[in-house]
């Protein structure tokens, strides 16, 4: 990690030996349970040090020991900011040596974000092997498909062998089923020799129901004013917790070299300060590691807060966007069931404001929950947006984790590709996604006992309220989320790429990608923040973003089933329709780009 950042938690090498800090305000003695690489062990009785901090020096010990703490000759806990936990959330914490790593890629800079095609990806299930070592190998079929930026789910220690990674408890330890932690870095540096950058999932909205005691030593880790559905809300209000969170975002971006943030659940995020943690946040990465190379940070936000989003020097705040995802799937699929029925009404429309000023809802009432949703976002680029048709979420929070090409006839799939990839906002994939893969993405973990059968049960009632759910036995047939074979089911198979019609549902991707490089990459910077508009006529939405020098990109598509007669375009990139393509008239499901005058 950077010498110049002043870190405060976690091991740290020294030439006397190994200085351990270890925040706990609740207790009255720690020690330190300490097992050498030689096999010898020690426990060592920590002297305070002010503030809550626990202190010790270990002389002689250094990378490959194993240690946890003693509360109060009570509990034994593993440190909250362990770098390795080979043994699982409950195990010893590894000391490891940060400089250890010899990186050959020091010369990265990372890209410019509106180069960005980001890749949602799962290490556990983007392989059979479910490993960093293993996705390595994927990497060059990544690239070539025209992907410029991998997304990872979150890698923080979480309890058993598979999940998602949302209910990790451990922050800055990387999750040792998917292989070691020079493996991570291992895997990052081939990511960047291959020129993709590489986004990790951070959460700090909350911690993991299993292998988290914090409660019992530090409880002002949390805070009784605010509760999420995890729980007690996070006390970001205490400058020893705020820091925790803000340290471990520059920890993965400084010795991981990762290229930026993907942050869950900001509306989760309960700030009363002057300065919202998740501003403060972004600030240290840019005046960090964004300072000396480009690094980018996206927020998941259900409250769309345009204030939070744009350039900040070389680092770009982004948002994914659900508005966009939520009109483009009712178009699609025709569902309107649970939130989708806020975007039934005027479907066209509202993608059409998606497209040209960012959200849906700037303002207007969510009829899910009667609460006025969003701030005005048209002033913004396109690039404070990722777009996406698929995610993590909206598959897996399915019943039975189906992807679209099992929900949405193939034009229509086919033109929502298209719209996605052609347009200028930053477009992202689900694992896959490029090839039209067929395995669900089912939620999934790994707890014992009364938690399993809470979390089966939870799962299951969940979906009481669907009128096809609405029978007992009906319920009883969703997957149990701890049952490795609905982990194995969501595995990707590499050999499908190859099969028909994946080996054509790719080759339809590349060629997606292929003309938003070449002719729309270059164009997005000229883009002009806020003049964006679009027309709607019956079925067909026409998008026009205007460009420095009276040019404008224009996206024309008909959501209908007939043709439907548009204005005839000059300069034709791209049409959906091929070589059957009519100047004049729009077939069912077309989708057009073109370059014409503003």
């Amino acid at each position: 990690m950077s010498k110049d950042i002043p870190w405060l938690f976690g091991p740290q090498l020294t030439a006397e030996g190994t200085r351990f800090r270890f925040w706990a305000p609740g207790a009255r003695r720690v020690d330190l349970l300490m097992n050498a690489r030689d096999g010898a062990s020690l426990r060592q009785q920590c002297s305070t040090a002010g503030d809550g901090w626990f202190e010790t020096l270990t002389p002689g010990i250094g990378a490959g020991g194993r240690y946890r703490f003693r509360i109060d000759d009570e509990l034994d806990v593993p440190d909250p900011a362990s770098r390795f936990q080979p043994e699982g959330v409950t195990g010893p914490g590894e000391i490891l040596d940060p400089h250890a790593y010899r990186w050959r890629d020091l010369r990265w800079q990372g890209r410019p974000w509106h180069e960005a095609v980001l890749y949602e990806l799962h290490v556990g299930t983007f392989t059979r092997e479910g490993t960093y070592a293993a996705a390595i190998a994927r990497l060059d079929d990544l690239a070539k498909a025209g992907i410029t930026a991998i997304e990872l789910l979150p890698l923080n220690t979480f309890p058993g062998q598979r999940g998602w990674g949302y209910d990790g408890v451990l922050l800055y330890a990387p999750q040792p089923g998917y292989g070691r932690p020079e493996d991570l870095k291992r895997f990052v540096e081939a990511a960047h020799e291959r020129g993709l950058m590489v986004l990790i999932d951070v959460v700090y909205n909350h911690f993991g129901p299993e292998g988290n005691y914090l409660h019992r030593y530090a409880e002002d880790f949390f805070t009784s004013a605010h509760h999420t559905p995890w729980g007690s809300a996070i006390n970001f209000s205490h400058p020893v917790v705020r820091q925790f969170f803000i340290q471990n975002a520059l920890y993965w971006l400084s010795e991981y070299r990762f290229d930026g943030l993907r942050v869950d659940a900001v509306h989760a995020m309960f700030d009363q300060g002057d300065t919202h943690f998740i501003d403060e946040l972004v600030d240290s990465v840019q005046v960090g590691p964004g300072s000396e190379r480009y690094v980018h940070v996206v927020l998941e936000n259900h409250h769309n807060e345009a204030r939070r989003l744009g350039r900040k020097g070389r680092t770009m705040v982004a948002q994914w966007n659900d508005d966009f995802h939520h009109p483009l799937h009712v178009l699609m699929t025709g569902e309107r069931d649970g939130y989708y029925r806020n975007y039934a009404g005027q479907t066209i429309e509202q993608l059409g404001r998606v497209l040209a000023e960012g959200f849906a809802y700037q303002g207007e009432v969510y009829e899910t929950d009667g609460q006025a949703r969003g701030e005005r976002s048209a002033a913004l680029p396109p690039t404070a947006f990722v777009s996406f048709i698929q995610n993590h979420d909206q598959i897996g929070n399915r019943a039975f984790g189906e992807r679209l090409a099992q929900l949405a006839p193939r034009e229509k799939l086919r033109a929502g590709l298209a719209i996605l990839l052609l347009a200028p906002q930053i477009p992202m994939l689900f694992m896959g996604e490029e090839y039209g893969a067929l395995q669900p993405f089912l939620y999934f973990c790994d707890y014992q006992g009364d938690l399993a059968k809470a979390v089966r049960d939870g799962r299951r009632n969940e979906f009481a309220a669907f009128g096809v759910f609405a029978d007992e036995h009906r319920r009883e047939q969703i997957p149990d989320p701890n049952a490795e074979n609905t982990y194995l089911s969501t595995q990707l198979d590499a050999e499908d790429i190859a099969r028909t019609p994946h080996r054509e549902w790719l080759a339809y991707t590349q060629e997606l990608l292929s003309v938003r490089a070449a002719k729309l990459v270059p164009l997005i910077p000229e883009i002009v923040p806020g003049a964006a508009r679009y027309t709607v006529d019956e079925h067909v939405l026409t998008v026009m973003w205007p460009m420095s020098r009276g040019r404008a990109l224009v996206m024309q598509a008909n959501f209908g089933d007939t043709p439907k007669p548009v204005p005839r375009v000059a300069n034709l990139w791209y049409s959906t329709a091929g070589s059957s393509a009519r100047g004049e008239e729009l077939a069912a499901w077309e989708v057009r780009v073109s370059l014409g005058a503003s």
